[in-house]
């Protein structure tokens, strides 16, 4: 499982090669470093989190994909989660530390879904959404995962972007496309003013 780890690790170093890869295995691979990433307790699991919600949603090319997508990245997240919590934790501070100097957090996420790339490249999702309903922090969240895989009932809330919403994003997106301001209550949710 480590040398998955850092195989991962590397493979999210060089964001050129990520392109390449195809896009159910790409969420894979993020769902595998969001499970080792929970059941260490990283510092930046709740940004990360958020920000692979994003490239999962934003990069999907159909709604069957991104369906298909969600239970892929749900599936590796849990399996990771439950191989890290087996093997008793192992190297877990090794991980924590490469998990959290990852070129992922070098990525902007703007309100709308759009994501610029630690190499530029700007992703622009199919439909719009509401970035900030994607990942709410949640400072229970290893103990509430733990209780899910370990057999509790799952609570499921659903998330609906209301179509104003995305209306009033995309008038904002259009008005002006250059300026940058972080949004002061989500972390790497930026607007574009």
């Amino acid at each position: 499982m480590k040398s998955l780890f850092v195989c991962l690790c590397c493979f999210f170093g060089a964001f050129s090669a990520q392109a390449q890869m195809p896009y159910i295995e790409e969420v894979r691979a993020l769902g595998a470093i969001s499970g080792q990433g929970l059941a260490c307790g990283a510092s930046k699991y709740d940004t990360f989190e958020l920000l692979a919600r994003a490239i999962l949603l934003t990069k999907s090319p159909s709604d069957k994909l991104q369906r298909d997508a969600i239970y892929a990245y749900s599936e590796e997240k849990a399996n990771a989660y439950m191989s890290k919590e087996m093997d008793g934790y192992f190297e877990c501070q090794q991980i924590n530390e490469r998990f959290d100097n990852q070129e992922i957090f070098k990525a902007v996420l703007y309100a709308d879904g759009t994501i610029k790339m630690p190499d530029g490249q700007i992703l622009t999702p199919r439909k719009p959404y509401d970035a900030s309903m994607i990942y709410k922090k949640n400072p229970k969240v290893r103990e509430e995962t733990k209780a899910i895989y370990n057999g509790a009932e799952a609570k499921i809330i659903k998330v609906d972007v209301q179509d104003s919403t995305i209306k009033d994003v995309m008038t904002d997106r259009s008005s002006s496309q250059n300026n940058v301001v972080q949004a002061p209550a989500i972390k790497h949710i930026s607007n574009k003013r």
